[in-house]
């Protein structure tokens, strides 16, 4: 019988080690190091304590919700309660005048 050492399917991990995790931060490995205490006080997501290999799919996640909570920040406005209370501010930014 005979083995073959092909590859079958390819097989993208998804627990890498910090080497890997640094890339997607586009970081070198030395900056990663001196940048992971930080990081991780931001909740950046914790190496697996068994292996010490860090999870791409939730530093994606952290990445997004990074943004997304910077952008509901800066674009979320109190809505009016009322019709008066639209008019009150239109008429206000017109000068009182209507």
């Amino acid at each position: 019988m005979i083995h073959s050492n092909r590859l079958r399917f390819r097989v993208d991990p998804r627990d890498v080690p910090a080497e890997k995790a640094a890339r997607r931060l586009h970081l070198t490995p030395a900056e990663f190091r001196g940048k992971l205490p930080e990081l991780l006080a931001r909740d950046f997501p914790r190496p697996d304590p068994t292996t010490g290999m860090f999870d791409l799919t939730a530093i994606d996640d952290w990445m997004t919700a990074r943004h997304y909570a910077a952008a509901i920040t800066l674009t979320t406005e109190p809505k009016p309660r009322n019709a008066q209370e639209v008019f009150c501010e239109r008429r206000g930014r017109h000068g009182g005048q209507g």
